[in-house]
């Protein structure tokens, strides 16, 4: 039998990954500063699982995930894991309100687990399993672009009913409709955004105002405090897209320019240095005058911190999400359908992202919100109104071989 190896990581890809456990957005913990986006806290054993250990395929020739037969009009239940505090709570700590509400509406009993710690080791988990076209007990999942692109490549996720997602087709944000890695949203919505933007300390900049990677690599008042991320996608990507290139379809060519850029910044010393999320206490003391940072940080910091501001560049910004799945061979798919589109629903989404305070992708939410918190409704970190959704930019996805050369040339830069 053939074996299969999906993806094995390079040293330089292996150095990313531990990048964002120890400073990146892998350290992170939820609500209280940026949860993880990219590879998460890595284990032993999530690492083999990436790499590879000659697991035979599951996926037919068509990329298809294997036939399931679909117990839910029998089974009134759905087997639901997602990441810690990412659904809302009451205040007794002791419901689930929107999970409840759902229940008693369908009649389908939700089992919830917080299991997802990171995405390598969630991976690592259900990987065997999916390999050998089993069911891993879930119905619904919540991973990251990455990932989620990764399972639907090796047609380990089941293709959704459209018919089942009235709410969901119609009301999915335009930012987050066509991802490359899931073109038309065939396998996956959005559970909630992600971006990287400017932020500033209008204390530490006089009262000026910071909205370009043009600003922070040359304006000569802010050298030696400026900051950018140990995220590559989000670093590279902001600064392709001040070079005025599509980090969707940008060419070799173009990322040697934008490290050049950035190299440039760096030997001049305007970049102070590249930080994950420790940037956070140097941006609310002021050691970073500015700097590149993830939405949820901000909301944080601003909570506590009139001085921190943030801006969406003229040229844009970068914008990733989590995702739910349906895994190949889940026994429940069309109740895990029927949650989906449950949560299209604007009133539902509103109290969703009340709780959480990310990116909604839910559109028509905002009346909803308004009347949960006025304040919230009002956030653009949260609610994009449309000039800011329309200068979102996703960063494509990459091969094997172009992460490896990537990643090499980025921790050259930024000395990993």
């Amino acid at each position: 039998m053939e074996q299969y190896e999906p993806d094995r990581l390079s040293g330089a890809q292996l150095a990313a990954i531990q990048r964002s456990l120890t400073s990146g957005r892998g350290a992170l913990t939820r609500r209280s500063l940026m949860r993880a986006t990219g590879f998460g806290a890595l284990t032993a054993g999530g690492l083999a699982a990436l790499t590879g250990c000659g697991i035979p395929a599951a996926k037919k020739a068509d990329g298809q995930a294997p036939a399931s037969t679909d117990h839910s009009a029998k089974e009134k239940v759905l087997n639901f894991s997602n990441w810690t505090e990412y659904m809302d709570v009451s205040d007794d700590k002791k419901h689930r309100p929107t999970l409840d509400a759902f229940t008693k509406r369908t009649g389908v009993q939700v089992k919830y687990t917080e299991d997802i710690n990171d995405n390598v080791e969630f991976f690592g988990k259900i990987k065997p399993q999916l390999a050998g076209g089993q069911d891993i007990g879930r119905d619904l999942i919540v991973v990251t672009d990455w990932l989620a692109g990764r399972l639907i490549r090796f047609g380990w996720a089941q293709k959704l009913n459209a018919s089942a997602l009235p709410h969901a087709f119609a009301n999915l944000s335009a930012p987050f409709r066509t991802p490359d890695w899931d073109p038309g949203r065939a396998y996956s919505y959005p559970w909630t955004g992600i971006p990287a933007v400017i932020a500033y300390n209008s204390k530490a900049t006089g009262g000026r105002t910071v909205d370009s990677v043009t600003q922070l690599l040359d304006d000569p008042s802010l050298k030696g405090r400026v900051g950018f991320l140990t995220e590559m996608r989000d670093t590279v990507g902001m600064t392709l897209l001040d070079m005025g290139k599509d980090p969707a379809k940008f060419t070799d060519a173009d990322y040697d320019a934008a490290i050049g850029r950035l190299q440039k910044g760096v030997d001049k010393k305007q970049i102070r240095r590249f930080t994950g999320n420790d940037y956070t206490g140097d941006l609310d003391k002021g050691d970073l005058a500015a700097c590149v940072a993830w939405g949820g940080d901000v909301t944080q910091l601003q909570s506590d911190n009139p001085d921190i501001k943030y801006a969406i560049p003229a040229a844009g910004y970068m914008l990733s999400s989590d995702n739910l799945l349906v895994p190949a061979k889940a026994r429940h798919q069309a109740n895990a359908e029927r949650l989906i589109d449950y949560y299209y629903e604007p009133a539902v989404a509103a109290q969703l992202a009340a709780y959480i305070n990310y990116v909604c992708p839910v559109d028509g939410v905002r009346d909803e919100l308004s009347r949960i918190d006025p304040k919230l409704a009002e956030n653009t970190l949260i609610l994009p109104d449309k000039a800011m959704a329309a200068k979102a930019h996703s960063f494509r996805s990459l091969s094997s071989e172009e992460e490896t050369k990537y990643e090499e040339k980025f921790a050259k830069l930024i000395g990993a």
